[in-house]
């Protein structure tokens, strides 16, 4: 599509879009001179959906009608309350809904897929991971490896960004190749949170498991941001949270998605509780562990339903919008938005993110070379909710539910008349 650089195109662009909509469906935090602010980091956390509120009462108004017996009574019952999210989360992350399951939070579940997918030996034991991969990932990985009696220094591999920022995925593969017969497990971000680059995860887990390695992936910054098909891209392990592009609210629960492969190996490590167990005996209490043949079977307790609530009511709001439709606004906002940047022709400005659709989602990141955080603050001042990365990022995400063009424009604006 050509774009220009005016408003009344930003202007036209919204009124053909279709998702326009869903922008009333959230609550957009008002500056001090009550116009709302130009919202930019739903890649760090999502805004509130207006439904949130009234799916947190419902559960709070069930418990103090029916104490206990709202496991079974209350209008959305909580014994099976974590099943009402399942098909719409397994849409969202492109997994069969036996795959796909609720649960903690993220560092928590990727230690749980660690404990069933990292399995290191003498001979087989390193870890490769992005060099900038986002720190949680990292140190869970090293105490990983320091669990099972090994040395970091030995055996993570820490894949290492180029002169762009950006990891050379032909790179990645021939370390994979090279290391493939004392390689375990590969552990990346999906997206990466600092550049927003994406990563194509079949071609990297068909290359691990050809050396006979494990894989997964963290998938902060790629559920509800980009199509993951994580079913067809035959992973054994993705792990992600809610909070950001799932709006579901600050440390809100995250997700797991289990190959279905790997449902009925009874052999494989687990850290096991009681809600993985078998429904049907699970109150008998004195059986032996009998795990659920899906992801559910990761499962260690029961779930925290106020946390679930929210996730619930925004996994509506994207179910309503269809996520072929967010994708494709994701793809063409955000080319909107690099457009427009671009058009600034300012040398001390750089754009990181790769301009492929399919290598990014909503994010953009834009480096501010040989400057300090004083253009990000200035434009702070002036309404804009973006984020600062160090030492010199800026991230931004118009994420296609609630920002809408002329947004992407008024930023451009405030950045430009702040250069």
């Amino acid at each position: 599509m050509q774009f220009e650089n005016n408003r009344a195109f930003a202007q036209k662009l919204d009124k053909e879009d279709q998702l326009r909509v869903f922008q009333d469906s959230f609550h957009f935090p008002i500056q001090s001179n009550g116009s709302p602010y130009i919202y930019m980091c739903g890649n760090s956390l999502g805004l509130q959906p207006k439904n949130v509120k009234q799916a947190i009462h419902q559960e709070l108004e069930d418990w103090s009608t029916y104490g206990v017996e709202g496991h079974f009574h209350a209008k959305n019952p909580w014994m099976p309350y974590h099943e009402f999210l399942t098909e719409s989360m397994a849409k969202v992350v492109g997994g069969k809904p036996s795959e796909v399951v609720v649960m903690n939070t993220l560092s928590v579940n990727l230690h749980l897929m660690m404990v069933s997918f990292y399995n290191p030996t003498d001979k087989r034991n390193k870890i490769i991971i992005e060099k900038d991969a986002f720190p949680s990932d990292k140190f869970a990985v090293e105490s990983q490896i320091k669990f099972h009696g090994y040395d970091p220094a030995d055996c993570l591999i820490e894949i290492e960004s180029e002169a762009n920022d950006l990891v050379n995925e032909e790179h990645l593969i021939r370390v994979i190749e090279e290391n493939g017969d004392e390689l375990a497990l590969v552990m990346i971000g999906n997206t990466n949170y600092y550049t927003g680059q994406a990563f194509d995860m079949r071609r990297i887990g068909e290359k691990a498991h050809e050396v006979g390695a494990k894989v997964g992936f963290d998938c902060a910054h790629g559920a509800g941001n980009i199509k993951l098909d994580l079913h067809q891209s035959g992973i054994d392990f993705a792990v992600w949270c809610s909070y950001k592009y799932l709006n579901s609210g600050p440390g809100s629960l995250g997700g797991v998605f289990v190959h279905e492969r790997h449902h009925n190996d009874l052999q494989i490590n687990r850290f096991a509780g009681w809600w993985g167990h078998n429904k049907k005996t699970r109150f008998k209490m004195r059986d032996a562990f009998d795990p659920i043949q899906s992801a559910e079977a990761w499962q260690l307790s029961n779930p925290p339903i106020l946390s679930m609530a929210a996730i619930k009511a925004s996994l509506e709001v994207f179910m309503k919008a269809g996520m072929e439709n967010l994708w494709a606004k994701a793809h063409k906002i955000t080319s909107y938005c690099r457009f427009l940047i671009e058009s600034l022709e300012n040398d001390n400005i750089r754009i990181i993110t790769p301009k492929e659709v399919n290598k990014h989602g909503s994010q953009l990141s834009i480096q501010i070379k040989g400057q300090d955080k004083t253009l990000f603050d200035a434009i702070t001042e002036q309404g804009v909710i973006a984020d600062w990365r160090e030492p010199d990022v800026i991230r931004i995400s118009p994420v296609p539910l609630y920002t809408s063009y002329e947004m992407v424009y008024d930023f451009y604006d405030i950045l430009k008349n702040n250069l």
